[in-house]
């Protein structure tokens, strides 16, 4: 039984897609107009791309963007502006590192956090207990 993608290195990841999708090194290297050599240093772990060029490789791959930029380490532009922003996020952020949650307990926390996002959207008031 082989590793969970959540388990896998990025380049192991971009490289599992890749062949998936039954593109060449060299063809992706092209799509994303990037040297063969440095995708092959992506996949390999030795380099770890810009913001940019792992949207280019979710694109053509059909990766989930979120996935690939936690797994490369990188919380995104956007992210890191709302950081900087609203110092209470960064606040929880420190926690939520500091705690040592497991990935089932994240992805709770993850999940109620999308509950909230989509109420506020609809318009509605959030929960008592979400807010506290």
């Amino acid at each position: 039984m082989g590793a969970s993608r959540s388990d896998m290195t990025l380049g192991a990841q971009i490289r599992d897609a890749r062949v998936r999708a039954g593109l060449s090194l060299r063809e992706l290297a092209r799509r994303i107009d990037r040297a063969p050599s440095y995708l092959n240093d992506i996949e390999h772990d030795r380099r770890v791309p810009s913001e940019p060029v792992l949207r280019q490789i979710c694109t053509e791959l059909n990766l989930d963007e979120d996935r690939l930029l936690a797994a490369a380490g990188r919380v995104g532009e956007n992210a890191e502006e709302y950081l900087k922003a609203n110092p209470t996020a960064g606040v929880l952020f420190r926690r939520l590192s500091g705690a040592g949650l497991d990935e089932r307990e994240l992805k709770q926390l993850l999940t109620q956090a999308e509950k909230l996002i989509r109420k506020r959207d609809e318009g509605a008031e959030p929960d008592k207990d979400t807010e506290k």
